[in-house]
């Protein structure tokens, strides 16, 4: 069986079809790699042939690269992986190069071989640098599919001509928002910013055409030509220079400096910008093979693709329990939380009961439906009759008996074990015997609210976070007495509505909030030694966290933290190891500073509530001191309390899977993305190392920093977390 397979057609054009077995998206291969590069030479070779199309066999183009690819390469030069890299990346660049030129001669540009690239849906990495290696690229009419080049987003950049060619093709400034930020098109869109050339009906027969009357003029790539200028001026034209001082202030100001990928990727364009074509490819692949050899790239694709796309597929579903997707949700409570819920489930075409005490209530939670699609129509993600569609799957109600045959509960009332008590009781009093009943609650144990349902092994947590409709990671809480029937129906409730699942045992807290809890209180603690707010806020982001500390609490709310230190300090009692943040936390309560939606916190806000600067009163409150700690003791403070944490879950048994513990904290909080994960941080520093730091830590700011034993004993042993558990993911 073959990747790619060629058809000689009578009319003169070679038509060679890429159609992966066994795959639902084409994704290139070394091997797919070879084939191509064989019905190329062949086609070029044969007298008959006028001209090639390249197509595929499947409703979409190409999804990607293998990534397997990737370890095939570092092994094809024994112990110099670097120089496998490149050498493989250059014979990718050879291939692409090769049906760019089509036995054009060198010097005249002249004799050779059309070629086109027929799409019929979505185009996504190599699967549209190849394309764009050729002469005319038609995509379908197909509004669904999406075209990009996504690298980007899982700590590579387009490495096989994708980044040298868009820019020679579009210029820096209109291909950077592509190449940077890695924006996705459906083909209209791609043909208007320039990246395809048609959108027709019929791609392979427009190809087709167009092989057959194509000129050698048409088939010449600008930056072949003699005279060729790079659209917007090359780095030493005087807008060229703009553009490029213009782009690294804005990668910088973006990265922190702590994403090598988008660096990389600025060096290629503007090193590649000042040289030949073919010099360009090669500098582009000495920065991919430098960004490949990265940990840091390494890590990205595999928290945020490779083990991302596992847990969505089911990788911890109990495998005996047959499909589980909901058909009917009863959503109970209708404030933000459970109007989010209403709106996804809905979305997934799922039919959605959402029930508050008053109508009034249930109605503004179906309103909130309506408000998301009329944004959507806005800015024409969607059509009123989408929007219509949608909202006829929400019944809005007061009424219990509407969930008599639902056959998943969602509880999003507060957070108060009387009200979800008596909530759990009526419900069980209506529906029927197989409904499994999910509780959304970010902290109270669910084994404790189980004991209010007659069925607790069909009891389970369902812990979506704000808002629904745009975050993407859902944790799922195992108790004491859940069964493995509730555990697959909400993990296919959650495929079902596209969000990323992790399963976890019960404990306080979780896993997510048992990790960002530490992280918000270290900030915290900080502010009160003395360390200045801004060394605080500016540490966290340039160590890759989303907000700092100071500003997560604004928004998440003083009062809500205050709550939390309340409830946790009464459950653990002389346990409790934060008497230090709380009398931050009760002084700003007190003063009314309750974060954002009260315009005053740790930071001031204006009338319309936009941050205006660090406040000064709590700097009076508690002043900087005169001597104030390195940036990078800082960022490890900051850091350590969240990884310790994981560890700590994955010692204690709440974490189940160590994919999970790193998806979990990239999606769940922002756990600094180019790291990986927690533990994968953890891994990239080495135990040894964080072992010992651990030590420093405990010593100078107490036993929050201890060693765990696991992180303890792998460091004696010189292990990984990956080294030591991934098999056991692998496996799972």
């Amino acid at each position: 069986m073959t990747d790619f397979t060629m058809d000689k057609g009578a009319d003169g054009v070679a038509v060679i079809t890429w159609d992966v077995p066994g795959k639902s998206m084409n994704v290139l291969s070394l091997e797919g790699l070879e084939e191509l590069d064989q019905l190329v030479t062949d086609a070029l070779a044969d007298e008959a042939v006028k001209g090639i199309v390249i197509t595929s066999g499947k409703d979409s183009f190409a999804g990607g690269m293998d990534l397997n690819i990737i370890a095939k390469m570092k092994d094809m030069a024994g112990d110099d992986p670097a120089r496998g890299l490149f050498d493989g990346v250059m014979r990718m660049h050879g291939v692409l190069r090769k049906i760019e030129r089509a036995n054009m001669d060198a010097k005249t540009n002249k004799g050779g071989k059309p070629i086109a690239a027929a799409l019929p849906g979505t185009a996504l990495g190599i699967g549209l640098e190849l394309p764009l290696s050729t002469h005319r690229i038609f995509a379908a009419d197909n509004p669904k599919a999406k075209i990009g080049l996504p690298e980007i987003m899982v700590g590579i950049f387009p490495g096989a001509g994708g980044t040298t060619r868009l820019v020679r093709k579009m210029g820096a400034m209109i291909a950077s928002p592509f190449l940077l930020e890695g924006k996705l098109s459906d083909p209209k869109k791609a043909k208007a910013a320039g990246i395809i050339d048609e959108v027709v009906e019929d791609p392979l027969a427009a190809a087709k055409d167009w092989v057959l009357n194509a000129k050698d003029a048409d088939i010449l790539k600008p930056w072949d030509a003699k005279g060729y200028k790079m659209p917007g001026g090359a780095p030493y034209h005087p807008a060229g220079f703009m553009t490029f001082v213009g782009a690294s202030a804005m990668v910088n100001g973006k990265t922190k400096g702590v994403y090598p990928a988008a660096k990389a990727l600025l060096s290629a364009v503007y090193e590649g910008a000042l040289v030949p074509f073919d010099t360009a490819l090669k500098i582009e692949a000495r920065w991919f093979t430098n960004v490949l050899m990265n940990p840091s790239s390494g890590n990205m694709i595999r928290s945020l693709f490779i083990n991302k796309e596992a847990l969505e597929k089911g990788a911890v579903r109990p495998a005996d329990v047959p499909d589980q997707r909901v058909k009917k949700i009863g959503v109970l409570g209708a404030g933000m939380m459970g109007a989010g819920i209403a709106l996804v489930s809905a979305q997934a075409g799922i039919e959605v009961v959402l029930i508050d005490q008053k109508q009034e209530a249930a109605d503004r939670g179906k309103a909130y439906t309506a408000d998301y699609m009329d944004k959507g129509i806005a800015r024409k993600k969607a059509t009123p009759e989408k929007k219509e569609e949608v909202l006829s799957r929400i019944t809005a109600t007061t009424s219990y008996d509407s969930l008599a045959d639902a056959d998943l509960i969602v509880e999003a009332v507060f957070e108060d074990p009387k009200i979800k008590a008596e909530v759990t009781k009526a419900v069980d009093a209506v529906t029927n015997a197989d409904c499994i009943f999910a509780t959304n609650t970010s902290t109270l144990p669910i084994s404790e609210l189980a004991k209010a349902s007659k069925n607790p092994e069909q009891f389970i947590g369902i812990h979506f976070f704000s808002p629904v409709e745009k975050m993407m990671l859902v944790e799922i809480i195992k108790g004491k007495e859940t069964g493995d029937r509730a555990v697959a129906k909400a993990l296919d409730f959650t495929r079902q509505i596209r969000k990323t699942p992790i399963v976890v045992n019960d404990a306080r807290f979780f896993y997510a909030n048992r990790c960002i809890i530490p992280y918000i209180n270290e900030g915290i603690r900080m502010v009160k030694e003395g360390v200045a707010p801004a060394l605080i806020e500016n540490a966290a982001k340039m160590v890759g966290m989303p907000l700092g500390p100071l500003q997560l609490v604004d928004e998440t709310s003083i009062d809500l933290g205050a709550k939390i230190a309340r409830a946790t300090k009464a459950g653990m009692g002389d346990a409790y190891p934060d008497g230090e943040v709380d009398e931050v936390i009760f002084w700003m309560e007190a003063q009314g500073r309750l974060g954002r939606k009260a315009k005053a916190g740790f930071y001031d806000y204006d009338d319309k509530g936009k941050r205006s600067g660090l406040s000064s009163e709590v700097a009076a409150q508690y002043p900087q001191a005169d001597e104030q700690p390195s940036l990078i003791e800082v960022q490890h403070r900051l850091l350590f309390v969240q990884c310790l944490e994981a560890v700590r879950a994955l010692e204690e048994g709440v974490l189940m899977d160590i994919r999970e513990g790193d998806v979990g904290a990239i999606l769940g909080w922002g756990f600094a993305p180019w790291s990986g994960g927690p533990l994968s941080w953890l891994d990239m520093i080495g135990a040894p190392y964080a072992a010992e730091r651990c030590d420093q830590l405990e010593a100078a700011h107490g036993p929050r920093f201890h060693c765990p034993d696991l992180l303890r004993d792998m460091a004696d042993k010189d292990q990984s977390f990956y080294g030591r558990f991934g098999q056991q993911a692998d496996a799972a």
